[in-house]
């Protein structure tokens, strides 16, 4: 039987074993697993509504998963654009802002 992949930080893994077993087990290996959308559009739809609530903490891990989830910068970038209008041009700013330094990060290291 193969190990689970982790997604809860080591940080909250230890700190709060049973929240970092939820997070691994019912929202990436039940939710995020569930046949009803792709997971490129999961991050998608995930990547848009921390940006319109301002969750900007989780939002910087969702938007490098969702370029690995297939998701284009492009489309982030038109995605942060039209919801600058719906949630708010704060939020959309600081979602931008950090999509810049994930794709700047990323080139750097390719």
């Amino acid at each position: 039987m193969s190990e689970r992949k982790k997604f809860a930080p080591p940080a909250i893994q230890e700190f709060a074993p049973k929240f970092a077993e939820v997070t691994d087990t019912v929202l990436f290996g039940d939710i995020w697993e569930r046949p009803g959308l792709s997971p490129r559009d999961r991050s998608l739809v995930t990547v848009t509504a921390l940006a319109a609530l301002y969750r900007a903490d989780q939002l910087s891990f969702h938007l490098g998963k969702a370029l690995e989830n297939g998701v284009t910068k492009d489309e982030l970038v038109e995605a942060i654009t039209h919801l600058a209008f719906y949630a708010g041009w704060p939020n959309a700013m600081t979602a931008m802002t950090q999509l810049k330094e994930i794709v700047e990060k990323s080139d750097r290291s390719a």
